[in-house]
C-alpha cells in the first residue's frame, strides 16, 4: 500500500512529500509497480540499502515481494540544489546507493525501518537532511519559474529570453536544477499535468487541449513514450513516482 504525508518543517522548502510503499502479506508472488518521470529525485530507504533515484526519462518497474517495505523522501522539481555532491543529470535514469556519494554516506548508515509508524521512522533522515541543506548550496531561484514557463506552452529559446539567458545558459541550469535539459522537462511536466487531470475524470480530448499536446493522439504517443503503457491504463494502476 503506497502512502504519503508532508515532510516536516525543517525540509518542507524543498521536499514534496515523504512516502512510504508496503507490499501486502496476502499477495503470493512479486507485484510489479510502475514508476514513471515526475521531475523529481528521491531518497529510499528499501530492501536493497539505500539509494537515491535519480530524475527518470521513462518508465521503470519496482518488483515487490510480501513483507517488502520501503520509506522514502522526495525532492520537488528544481529543489534538490546542491544536496546530492553531484549534478542531477549525472543521476538521471540511475538508482545509485547512498554509500556511493560521499555528502550522503551518512544518510546511507541510517536505519529508518523501527517497526513504528511511517511517519516516525522518518524523522531522523529528515533531521539530517536538514543539516545538509544548510551547508550546500540553494536550489536554483530560476528553477520555478522554468518550470512553469514550459509547462505553459513557451519554446526553449521564449523561455530563455524572458529570463535574460542564452539557450546554452537556461540548458545549464535546467541540467543542474532538474536533471534534464529544458525540451525534456517541458515534456515531463506536461505528461505530469496530464496525469493529474485524467485522474481527476477529465476526458481525454480536454486533456491534451489543457496540458498543451497538439492533440489527442499526439498526447497519446508522448504518454506511451514516457510511461510504457495508455493514458487510461496508467491512471487504473499505481503511478505515484518514485
Amino acid at each position: 500500500m503506497y502512502r504519503e504525508w508532508a515532510p516536516d518543517s525543517r525540509v518542507a522548502g524543498r521536499v514534496a512529500c515523504v512516502w512510504s510503499n508496503e507490499a501486502t502479506t496476502v499477495a503470493t508472488t512479486g507485484t510489479p509497480q510502475l514508476v514513471v518521470p515526475d521531475g523529481c529525485v528521491d531518497l529510499i530507504w528499501g530492501p536493497g540499502g539505500a539509494q537515491v533515484a535519480g530524475p527518470d526519462t521513462g518508465p521503470k518497474t519496482v518488483w515487490m515481494s510480501p513483507g517488502d517495505r520501503y520509506l522514502g523522501i522526495r525532492f520537488s522539481p528544481g529543489a534538490a540544489g546542491g544536496v546530492f555532491g553531484v549534478p542531477l543529470d549525472s543521476l538521471r535514469d540511475l538508482r545509485i546507493p547512498l554509500s556511493e556519494l560521499e555528502p550522503l554516506r551518512e544518510l546511507s548508515e541510517l536505519a529508518p525501518f523501527t517497526g513504528g509508524p511511517p511517519e516516525r521512522a522518518t524523522d531522523v533522515v529528515q533531521r539530517v537532511l536538514a543539516v545538509r541543506m544548510r551547508t550546500t548550496p540553494e536550489p536554483d531561484p530560476a528553477a520555478s519559474a522554468i518550470a512553469e514557463a514550459l509547462l505553459a506552452g513557451r519554446s526553449v529559446r521564449e523561455v530563455a529570453w524572458d529570463l535574460g539567458l542564452g539557450e546554452r545558459q537556461l540548458l545549464r541550469r535546467s541540467l543542474w536544477a532538474f536533471g534534464y535539459g529544458p525540451k525534456t522537462l517541458q515534456r515531463v511536466v506536461r505528461f505530469q499535468r496530464a496525469l493529474r487531470l485524467a485522474k481527476r475524470g477529465v476526458a481525454a480530448a480536454e486533456v491534451a487541449a489543457a496540458s498543451g499536446y497538439a492533440d489527442q493522439a499526439h498526447m497519446a504517443n508522448e504518454v506511451r513514450r514516457l510511461a510504457g503503457v495508455p493514458l487510461g491504463r496508467l491512471i487504473g494502476r499505481s503511478a505515484d513516482g518514485h
